[in-house]
């Protein structure tokens, strides 16, 4: 056992983790053993002050200045409800399918930490807000290299509950010492609790971006993993294919990316089967993901519920939640996967333009806007924001609520395409232009670019020159190679430099050679 012991705790055995990938992981996982994870989700709730005082939960502020006797846990301060906070962390739990309980109330839960100055957390036990609930998995929240071999197609994870506490400190360790930033001690957050139901690191890796979304979507949170708003805790056991009882569980603490999710649970699951067929076993225990060196690493003991020594809140009521309830049902948006359903049958586009667009709340506004001021057909405007829009967005680093360009210029943009007025290449110089000075008509952008439309006159004399210098061209299309219709259009438009209308000349061949 004390070889085993070694091994468990250095959490480096056999592994090079500059070697692992994803791929080489699943191909060497055991076919005997069944993982079984479950996943803690802590999202800050979206609100102006915290959970249990009026300070303020702006992020980036100079540490330790928005803090008062209550978040600080000084003697004599009383905690105050944030009637936000629960109203938000309702409103999560009808986005997600949960039931509330007619009563909530609040407990302590009591253990000792630099980060907690009042040596207890306000938090919620056996009455939490919300009960229940599911996430379903789309195919595309997978990451794209497995998307081809999702095992459960349609797969929905399980929730137990959702209760809302409040956020510890910030701390950051150094060499020698750690400092702590009060500022955020107190923020309102829902901890969301999922069954042990995910079975791979990918179904993990697509419960949080759906879950992630779906917070989004409805103004709970911004859920910036970046900044702290969405933290994660991985509980992960293996066992024997032929155990119903599961194995001993393992807690991954604070991860910070998604894709960290799924790279820790490879290296976890392998860690585990590696310890069990060595003949060694498991302790109940945390361990932390270096994500730097690409292993998990030993922290401490897994406390039990019991150890925390919860008891009722005495400074605080518990909570009637019918009218919040009934209150917060106007407030249901539409879902992520609900609107990719409908964008792919209204505007009849494909499923994954259809997820694209609806993945993010005001892209999808974006795109309902363009498609509803244009003539051309929906595709074609959604080619123009998820290849044109999303490309200028990501170069500049903006949110699609932050785009310059209004939905109805992209729009009048695509028009004159459809009007013969310019061409798709001569839209991308017009879009690229107002792009800079969104301020302007993109009509009179064409104009000022010098692309308004040939004589007619002179591109039918273009058509007829191309038809009549390329005889054999012309008997191959009408021998049956209609692909060549598309070489005489470009000679056209070589010709007119680029004035002549593509789609127009097209007509005219085909017009004139086929018809």
């Amino acid at each position: 056992m004390v070889p085993t012991l070694a091994l468990a705790l250095t959490g480096r055995h056999t592994l090079n983790p500059a070697q692992q990938t994803p791929d080489h992981l699943l191909l060497s996982m055991h076919e005997d053993y069944i993982a079984t994870v479950g996943l803690e989700v802590h999202c800050q709730v979206k609100t102006e002050s915290k959970m249990f005082c009026s300070c303020r939960t702006s992020f980036g502020e100079e540490p330790n200045t928005n803090v008062c006797p209550t978040c600080m846990g000084l003697p004599g301060a009383l905690p105050v409800l944030n009637k936000a906070a629960i109203e938000q962390t309702v409103l999560a739990g009808l986005l997600l399918g949960c039931t509330t309980p007619e009563i909530s109330k609040w407990d302590r839960k009591n253990y000792f930490y630099p980060d907690m100055p009042k040596n207890y957390q306000i938090s919620q036990f056996d009455l939490p807000l919300c009960l229940g609930g599911d996430v379903s998995l789309p195919d595309h929240s997978y990451p794209k290299d497995y998307q081809q071999e999702i095992a459960t197609p349609g797969k929905s994870i399980g929730l137990t509950r959702i209760h809302l506490e409040e956020d510890v400190a910030k701390s950051t360790h150094l060499e020698n010492s750690s400092i702590i930033d009060f500022n955020r001690a107190g923020t309102p957050l829902m901890e969301i609790v999922s069954e042990p139901e995910i079975e791979t690191p990918e179904e993990a890796f697509a419960y949080l971006k759906t879950l992630q979304q779906i917070l989004i979507y409805g103004g709970i949170s911004d859920a910036d993993m970046e900044k702290g708003q969405l933290r994660c805790d991985v509980n992960v056991s293996v066992r024997k294919r032929d155990t119903e009882k599961l194995g001993t569980k393992i807690e991954l603490k604070n991860m910070n990316s998604i894709s960290a999710v799924r790279r820790a649970l490879h290296y976890e699951i392998e860690r585990q089967i590696k310890v069990l067929e060595d003949g060694g076993t498991h302790d109940q225990a945390t361990w932390r993901w270096n994500d730097d060196a690409g292993v998990t690493e030993f922290m401490r003991g897994k406390e039990d519920a019991h150890d925390y020594r919860y008891f009722p809140d005495p400074d605080l009521l518990p909570v009637r939640s019918g009218d919040i309830v009934d209150r917060m049902r106007a407030h249901v948006p539409e879902l992520p996967s609900a609107k990719s359903e409908r964008f792919e049958r209204d505007f009849e586009i494909t499923g994954y333009d259809a997820y694209v667009l609806s993945s993010d709340r005001a892209l999808a506004d974006y795109f309902e806007a363009a498609a509803g001021a244009s003539s051309a057909p929906p595709k074609k405007i959604a080619n123009w924001v998820i290849n044109t829009l999303l490309r200028h967005l990501n170069e500049d680093d903006l949110a699609p609520s932050a785009s310059p360009l209004a939905a109805e210029k992209l729009a009048n943009t695509v028009n004159l395409i459809e009007e013969g007025t310019i061409s798709n290449n001569q839209a991308r110089e017009v879009f690229n232009s107002l792009w800079a000075d969104p301020t302007r008509d993109p009509a009179e952008v064409a104009k000022d670019l010098g692309f308004e439309p040939a004589d007619t006159g002179a591109i039918d004399a273009l058509i007829e020159e191309a038809i009549s210098s390329n005889p054999e061209k012309v008997s191959e299309i009408q021998a049956g190679n209609e692909k060549l219709v598309n070489w005489l259009t470009g000679q056209v438009m070589k010709a007119s430099k680029g004035k002549a209308n593509p789609k127009q000349v097209t007509d005219s061949i085909r017009t004139k050679l086929l018809n």
